[in-house]
């Protein structure tokens, strides 16, 4: 599996017929639409197959989130390698049920195979399953190479939460190899919070376990992390849009007590979910003094080396008193101006800040480098943590979307408690002014989450229901604010900026 690049490194001598500038070969991606880091196959003799690689190309699944291109690759092509090494070298249009079959066999059950749990490979046939319905409606396969059985009561599922509505126009069935032993959506993790600050003390930060510093512990950026992972859960935002935050969308700096809130543009946000996230005062405080500490020393390094005027097609911000609003330097769009809320989290690793000190990353979250942080080197730093608690001896394990669910039961909580007595202590324009920005704390959770359903939101207050009253009463802890400690008038309300552009006002 390969991945499309403006980037390119050009070979020397190049053949007359590749004889392509780096310009030429930048504006003919742009041309067709293709964006950096679409998948790409190529068979063990190194064939490109047009047919094949066009899927890759629709127009739908290139406007969606880049992993779920990666995921969609990754599975086809998982499948296409068992196709040539062990069914003697079968190209995908020749597959049949009886593949599918042995595929599902090695996949599964096989002793020699990767044995891979339900959810994982429901998720990789369903892949597998698109592709092949879009390769039959180009007459390319006579039929689905998959058994097929009849979908379940497809209603009945909306109705539960356990998937989206299906146009009429889809056909209603469903591979019939579907794994019947996934955890389902209830399935998940959560931390009290005085588990939180134990996975965070000795596996971000390097402490031991009675909490006093490590003396073999080289955490150069234990605390930049730990601002990270602290943001993670006390704001419930995923992995990917924290990490693609750029400096203007960062509280930092003296701010209300209580909370302080930012819009996330829906170009980073899963399934276009721009909102409003509140970032809790003392995070904020962590951030500001990261920002004038290590992120600061990162980028006057960066600068004095002169790596910033090396990225190749930066986007540039270059003017602060309109910091929404940068140029692009080349390709098809030079010159032209765009609002930086529209660019996606690949797009903004190219963002800088033209200041009066020089360049510099408009991203929040730098390495050593001075350079953005990737997402592999996030989810490195999960494991790093874990690692160190297992060596500490303590059973506890976190990742990101276990700390978005840490923070979606812990405030559910903090809100319910004392939900009904604030409305009582208030008058009724101060009633509904609170109605307005909060609502029903169910609700409150789910647009912090970004969920256009309640339904997604019910199995935190399910989680909530199952604990006994006295870990509920100790689960939400006196260092943590409470978002109706913040002013009326800090909060507003969940319009969005009336300077976001028509594109992502909706």
């Amino acid at each position: 599996m390969h991945y499309s690049s403006r980037d390119l490194p050009q070979p020397e001598p190049q053949p007359w017929h590749l004889q392509l500038s780096s310009g030429e070969w930048e504006l003919w991606l742009d041309d067709l639409g293709i964006p950096d880091g679409t998948p790409y196959l190529l068979s063990p003799c190194f064939v490109y197959d047009t047919d094949l690689n066009s899927y890759f190309h629709r127009v739908n699944l290139m406007a969606g989130p880049l992993n779920s291109q990666l995921n969609r690759a990754s599975a086809l092509c998982r499948n296409l390698n068992f196709l040539h090494k062990s069914r003697g070298g079968k190209d995908w249009r020749d597959a049949t049920e009886e593949d599918h079959a042995a595929y599902h066999h090695w996949r599964r059950r096989d002793p020699g195979g990767p044995r891979v749990d339900g959810d994982t490979w429901s998720q990789e046939i369903s892949h597998i399953q698109q592709f092949y319905v879009f390769a039959k409606s180009k007459s390319w396969v006579p039929s689905v190479p998959i058994p097929q059985r009849p979908r379940r009561d497809s209603k009945d599922e909306e109705k539960k939460g356990r998937r989206r509505p299906v146009p009429d126009e889809v056909v209603d069935t469903v591979p019939a190899t579907y794994s019947h032993d996934q955890g389902g959506k209830e399935a998940f993790e959560w931390l009290p919070a005085p588990a939180y600050r134990r996975w965070r003390d000795v596996g971000v930060l390097g402490y031991d376990r009675e909490g006093l510093p490590r003396d073999n512990f080289r955490g150069r950026w234990a605390s930049r992390n730990g601002a990270f992972s602290d943001s993670l859960v006390r704001t419930g935002m995923r992995l990917e849009e924290q990490a693609s935050r750029i400096i203007l969308e960062v509280p930092r700096g003296p701010g209300p007590a209580g909370y302080s809130r930012f819009w996330l543009p829906g170009a980073i946000a899963k399934r276009n979910s721009g909102r409003w996230v509140y970032e809790p005062a003392s995070v904020r405080r962590d951030l500001t003094a990261y920002e004038a500490a290590d992120r600061r020393w990162v980028v006057e390094e960066a600068r004095d080396a002169g790596r910033y005027g090396q990225i190749r097609r930066p986007i540039v911000i270059d003017d602060p008193r309109t910091p929404h609003m940068a140029r692009y330097t080349s390709g098809i769009n030079r010159s032209e101006k765009v609002n930086v809320r529209l660019l996606n989290p690949r797009e903004r690793r190219r963002l800088l800040v033209d200041t009066e000190d020089g360049l510099e990353p408009a991203m929040f979250w730098l390495g050593e480098s001075g350079l953005p942080l990737s997402l592999s080197t996030w989810k490195d730093m999960f494991t790093d943590a874990n690692r160190r608690c297992e060596e500490a001896g303590l059973t506890l394990r976190a990742h990101a979307h276990l700390l978005r669910h840490t923070f979606a039961v812990i405030t559910l909580e903090q809100l319910q408690r004392g939900h009904i007595a604030d409305l009582a202590d208030m008058n009724q324009a101060q009633r509904l002014h609170y109605q307005r920005i909060f609502g029903d704390p169910m609700d409150w959770i789910r647009r912090r989450l970004g969920h256009t359903s309640q339904l997604s939101t019910l199995i935190y207050l399910h989680a909530l229901q199952e604990l006994e009253m006295e870990t509920r009463m100790a689960l939400v802890p006196d260092t943590w604010e409470d978002p109706r400690d913040t002013p009326l008038g800090s909060l507003g309300n969940e319009t969005p900026p009336q300077d976001l552009p028509r594109e992502v006002s909706a």
